[in-house]
């Protein structure tokens, strides 16, 4: 909860720097109230990641790894850590910087995602009936069985339904990048070095690419309709390079988790689109709780 309550605090003051100019030299920043604030707040963050790469790191070089060994697949830290161990071509503070887009990065992101997606599945009744007739072919009347990665695969309408829901309302709503070489965009010359803002809330209502784009329609992912898509239009996870390192993961999470209700419960959303605008901060969040009702599903005997 401690480590929660630092990361949202530093994430407020992140996007406070992000809309106040006088906050965008670091000499100045830090010399302010909120500079040195972050500077705290942040340095309790990365020694807590560096607390558990050391504690890992002993175990590792004392011989302490036979049962990570009898895996078939290694975890995240102890691959990174062996390299750094074998190779010497990744620092600690390289694995630390991964270790922090796991940790920190992807819990609340997540976790808006998948409420943004029950909101959207409460609100669209011929969408949440879709949902569970699926489901009911995956599981049948077994609501306890745990999901396996061949169900995963089987959720193939959720999956469609996650991804319409990350268009209308992407988990991180604005990226930035810095150019790195002079281009040009429609036209207008961008030099080296620029800051390059891209409102990815905006791009994914982009008409010519997703007509009607307010209406939530999960069959604008159908393959077909996917086909000539330019692969930058929609881009909820940033595209390139600089890519989401955990979106598989994150998608692989909202299936479970969303199933999981919806195998047990019917979602009924309460307020319209137009009464719950979101808040563009770094999390897409909502301006207010959002409302729904839970109720059990009333499954019909055959």
């Amino acid at each position: 909860m401690v480590l929660m309550f630092e990361l949202e605090i530093a994430g407020d003051i992140i996007f406070e720097r992000i809309v106040s100019p006088w906050y965008w030299i670091d000499f100045l920043f830090y010399l302010l109230p909120a500079g040195r604030e972050f500077k705290h707040h942040l340095k309790v963050l990365h020694g807590f990641t560096r607390s558990v790469i050391q504690e890992k790191k002993k175990k590792l070089l004392s011989g302490e790894k036979k049962e990570n060994e009898k895996r078939k697949r290694k975890a995240l830290m102890d691959v990174l850590l062996e390299h750094h161990i074998q190779m010497k071509t990744l620092t600690e503070e390289d694995i630390r910087e991964e270790v922090d887009t796991f940790a920190f990065e992807g819990h609340d992101t997540t976790s808006m995602g998948m409420s943004w997606a029950l909101y959207n599945i409460g609100l669209n009744k011929d969408v949440q009936e879709k949902i569970h007739e699926e489901l009911d072919r995956i599981f049948g009347d077994d609501t306890e069985r745990p999901v396996d990665t061949d169900d995963l695969k089987d959720m193939v309408y959720l999956d469609r339904v996650l991804k319409e829901s990350q268009r209308l309302y992407p988990s991180v709503p604005v990226i930035a990048r810095n150019i790195s070489e002079e281009t040009n965009i429609c036209g207008y010359p961008i030099p080296k070095g620029s800051s390059c803002i891209v409102m990815v809330h905006q791009l994914h209502r982009d008409e010519t690419v997703f007509p009607n784009p307010e209406k939530f329609d999960p069959d604008r992912f159908l393959p077909e309709n996917c086909v000539n898509r330019h692969p930058y239009a929609y881009i909820p996870f940033s595209a390139g390079p600089r890519n989401c390192i955990g979106q598989r993961f994150a998608l692989m999470e909202e299936k479970i988790l969303i199933s999981a209700i919806l195998r047990n419960y019917t979602i009924e959303s309460l307020c319209h689109r137009d009464k719950l605008p979101p808040a563009l901060e770094l999390i897409l969040r909502a301006t207010k709780p959002i409302p729904v009702r839970i109720r059990p599903r009333q499954r019909h005997s055959s």
